[in-house]
């Protein structure tokens, strides 16, 4: 039996810090998964749904979510 992962769909509005790290990725290093997440539709925490953004929640069913 095969198993199949869907990979998560991201909003292209969702940023983190981690994107500004210049670095090769080093896999002996866990990922912090710190939760330092923000929307570029409002530059907070928030999306402009007033919800929390981050990589679990900012998703299809949101009505601001912009696929990657």
């Amino acid at each position: 039996m095969e198993l199949t992962v869907k990979p998560q769909a991201l909003c292209a509005r969702l940023r983190w810090k981690g994107l500004y790290v210049d670095v090769e990725p080093d896999p002996s290093i866990p990922n912090p998964k710190d939760g330092f997440f923000w929307c570029t539709h409002t530059m907070s925490c928030l999306g402009p749904d007033g919800k929390v953004c981050d990589d679990g929640r900012c998703d299809p069913g949101r009505p601001c979510f912009e696929e990657l």
